[in-house]
């Protein structure tokens, strides 16, 4: 067993204290983004501290699974990218410690934590979303005045479905007022109409006080005061002013908690497990429940043949049986009706009831779904941890920037990807258009590869992030290249033979007229030639690699008229004109397959007409050049 050295504790000292300030801050990140959705909940209810700060504590326990990842990802992309900036990781390498061993006190933390996280989300997360819930549905009883819509009937009053057809915020005056009290059975019901009011709490917050303005008052009579009448009558009122009185309790009491246990968030992996049997047995019943009733219905019964309906034909010719077509003929028009409408009716009665069976097994099936889910989605979680670390401690390495700066930009985006993946994975398998096991994993098997190639490159020092590389990149890929920028040196040690570099000019130029004349760059080269034989062109690279080292000698000089002249000499490309890639079986793909070698085709084409352009070029600066050498030696 390896004894812990001082470069792992100094290692971990240095994650610790960012890991700890980073978590809080992900911590208020996460708590103020979850915040926005429930502000309309909090805003105007009078509530308490207390109930306030119970809403703060839920709400951060369950979101601590989720700052977890992020700031071990932020914490270790600054550690190491603090370590690269000060040459304190140089100093590592340099002493014969490897990457991966100074990531060493790092990986147990993470560990750790991911232990941690998973343990926080078994036992902590469902009591808080159980807790928070709970403490949730409460407040949306607080002061049901503030919540009434505007155009919807709102249940939210017991006993009462109350519509306002506008509501001044402002004054808090209600528009439209209709009132629908259920204070009893159906004999006695009350409707009450206004074209105006208020509503505010009593003292005791035990009662709703309405004053309503120009309305009208409909009431049903208790039955059993009006015995044996056929229809229950009513009272009907008028008025100008009147005030009603709604029972409500509106304090804060915590309401029944059957539907929220129920819930998959509100459960350990354990519970989760146990509860996803029972599931699974119970939507098993109901599907076997559901299959016997529909045979016992007939409903899987196959439809009736020609040799089917010729026995059914006989047998009721020997009984002595009527025909149901000439049973329907001889009924009356209203019997007709009424036999086709009662048929209608049993049909739309079956189709009614095949729809609510299978919304109910639809709704089975996805709390099947969302159990599963859950226990997977506490795994993916947990292990976020570790593909994190392995994702921000070797980018830091990279990169080599501390502070939060550009850590913070880079733990953005990776942790959009990650949200991205994994909640449209979560909606995609909620909907059943995805299998669970891929939607919940989908975000662990994006970032994996990731993980592993960053630690690959970082353990490699490869230089993953240099743009110098990628520019170049693109630049041969979209046939654009550089300009040349020759500058006057500061320190010559020799200066240029002008006499031989005009020499050699005067013979790259015929070489180049020669080779002009016995290529005919400006002409169509034969698509054969160019997919299906090798055709690298030997004679235009020592051209090239001539011409070089005679701007190379020439690049000595102090007459600025040379070091112009210098800058006008185009960089000649010597591959691309002959065959679109360089190796042999490449292009005789790209030449089978017609479109994409068409456009190969074109491409190199145009890179031969450039050529043609840069050695006129190159001709025309020659003699530039040849003249300003001469001028140099008179």
């Amino acid at each position: 067993m390896q004894l812990i050295k001082k470069l792992d504790i100094f290692i971990a000292k240095q994650f610790g204290l960012l890991f700890v300030g980073t978590f809080f801050i992900c911590q208020f990140v996460l708590m103020m983004q979850f915040l926005w959705r429930y502000v309309d909940e909090l805003i105007g209810k009078g509530l308490s501290l207390e109930a306030m700060a119970r809403f703060f504590i839920y709400m951060g326990l369950m979101l601590m699974p989720q700052a977890f990842p992020l700031a071990i990802l932020l914490s270790s992309l600054i550690t190491f990218g603090n370590l690269g900036e000060s040459s304190e990781l140089t100093a590592i390498k340099a002493a014969g410690i490897s990457l991966m061993q100074s990531f060493r006190s790092i990986i147990a933390i993470t560990l750790i934590v991911t232990v941690g996280s998973w343990w926080f989300q078994n036992n902590v997360s469902p009591l808080a979303f159980r807790s928070f819930s709970q403490l949730l549905v409460s407040l949306k009883q607080k002061n049901p005045e503030v919540e009434i819509p505007e155009g919807t009937f709102y249940d939210g009053i017991p006993g009462s479905n109350l519509y306002v057809q506008r509501k001044d915020v402002g004054t808090g005056r209600l528009y439209g007022i209709m009132i629908y009290r259920r204070t009893g059975s159906y004999e006695d019901q009350a409707i009450i109409l206004a074209d105006s009011g208020s509503m505010e709490a009593t003292a005791d917050e035990k009662h709703l006080l309405l004053t309503l303005h120009s309305g009208e008052w409909f009431e049903n009579m208790r039955s059993q005061d009006v015995a044996g009448a056929a229809n229950v009558p009513y009272r009907r009122e008028t008025f100008a002013h009147k005030r009603i009185v709604l029972d409500f309790d509106s304090g804060l009491n915590l309401v029944e908690m059957s539907e929220i246990a129920g819930s998959a968030k509100a459960k350990g992996t354990w519970q989760l497990r146990h509860d996803l049997d029972s599931i699974r047995l119970f939507n098993d019943s109901v599907g076997r429940a559901n299959m016997a009733e529909a045979r016992r219905y007939a409903l899987y019964r196959r439809p009736l043949t020609a040799d089917d309906s010729a026995r059914v034909a006989q047998l009721m010719a020997r009984r002595a049986l009527p025909h149901p077509d000439s049973l329907m003929q001889s009924m009356e028009e209203g019997r007709r009706l009424q036999v086709v409408r009662r048929a209608a009716e049993k049909v739309h009665s079956e189709e009614t009831t095949l729809t609510m069976k299978a919304d109910y097994c639809e709704w089975l099936e996805r709390d099947d779904r969302l159990h599963q889910m859950e226990i997977i989605g506490k795994v993916t979680l947990s292990l976020s941890c570790i593909i994190f670390f392995f994702i921000g401690a070797p980018l830091g390495a990279i990169i080599r920037k501390g502070g939060l700066g550009i850590p913070v930009i880079i733990s953005v985006l990776v942790f959009i990807v990650f949200y991205v993946f994994d909640n449209s994975g979560m909606r995609m398998a909620r909907a059943d258009e995805w299998t669970v096991w891929f939607g919940k994993w989908i975000s662990v098997m994006v970032l994996t590869p990731l993980a592993v190639f960053f630690t690959y490159k970082a353990n490699r020092d490869s230089v993953v992030f240099n743009i110098d590389a990628y520019k170049s990149l693109l630049m041969r890929l979209l046939g654009l290249r550089e300009q040349r920028h020759v500058q006057l040196k500061e320190v010559i040690i020799y200066d240029p033979d002008y006499a031989a570099d005009a020499a050699a000019l005067a013979d790259i130029t015929a070489q180049i007229q020669a080779y002009n004349a016995e290529h005919q760059l400006i002409r169509w080269p034969n698509p054969v030639k160019v997919f299906f034989r090798p055709g690298d062109d030997q004679r235009i690279q020592q051209i090239s690699e001539q011409l070089e080292g005679v701007l190379d000698d020439l690049g000595n000089t102090r007459d600025k008229m040379v070091i112009h002249l210098l800058n006008q000499y185009p960089i000649i490309a010597t591959h691309a004109h002959t065959r679109p890639f360089r190796r042999r079986w490449l292009n005789a793909i790209v030449g089978i397959v017609l479109p994409v070698g068409i456009f190969f085709y074109f491409r190199m084409l145009r890179f031969r007409f450039r050529l043609y352009r840069d050695l006129k070029k190159t001709i025309d600066t020659n003699q530039q050049m040849t003249e300003a050498i001469k001028g140099i030696e008179r």
